[in-house]
């Protein structure tokens, strides 16, 4: 009888260890579900990076005539960073040709410095004009243009008008 006993006591105690496993590992799954979605949906771990682009215009030549001068026109973003391209397009023509043939176009081969404000056609060091030899064209008045930043994985397009 006592080995009856005890072989009741082996089979009971390994039920009672597989249901503790399994109630363990259900617990466990429930909060790596609870934590992934968290993560998804409440924090920026899987968004893509942006950066936010404002612009400003300024006359820093006040008795000189504009002509044929690029504007005073400057860019800033929300953080410093080192930029793989920069790209400036009429609005109009991006809208209906993704592929429309920029008006300024640097590009890095490798590491250029890492910016907060540029100019409009102001060499960046460390960047190259895509096609080389070419200078930025001037931009006309009332015009829309859209500027795209790449910066690696981060991204930014601004839409601006010269006034």
């Amino acid at each position: 009888m006592r080995r009856l006993d005890k072989q009741f006591d082996a089979t009971h105690t390994r039920y009672v260890t597989n249901y503790m496993t399994k109630k363990n590992l259900l617990l466990s799954l429930f909060v790596v579900a609870l934590a992934a979605v968290y993560a998804v949906f409440f924090t920026d771990w899987f968004k893509p990076e942006t950066v936010k682009i404002f612009h400003t215009n300024r006359n820093l030549r006040p008795g000189l005539q504009r002509g044929g001068a690029l504007p005073s026109l400057i860019f800033g973003i929300n953080r410093q960073i080192r930029f793989t391209e920069l790209k400036v397009v009429p609005l109009a023509e991006f809208q209906t040709n993704k592929n429309v043939l920029p008006l300024w176009h640097l590009v890095s081969d490798s590491n250029s410095v890492p910016v907060k404000s540029f100019f409009y056609g102001q060499y960046i060091g460390g960047m190259r004009p895509e096609i080389k030899g070419v200078r930025p064209e001037p931009l006309a008045t009332n015009v829309m243009y859209h500027l795209i930043l790449t910066a690696g994985r981060i991204k930014g397009e601004h839409d601006f008008e010269l006034k």
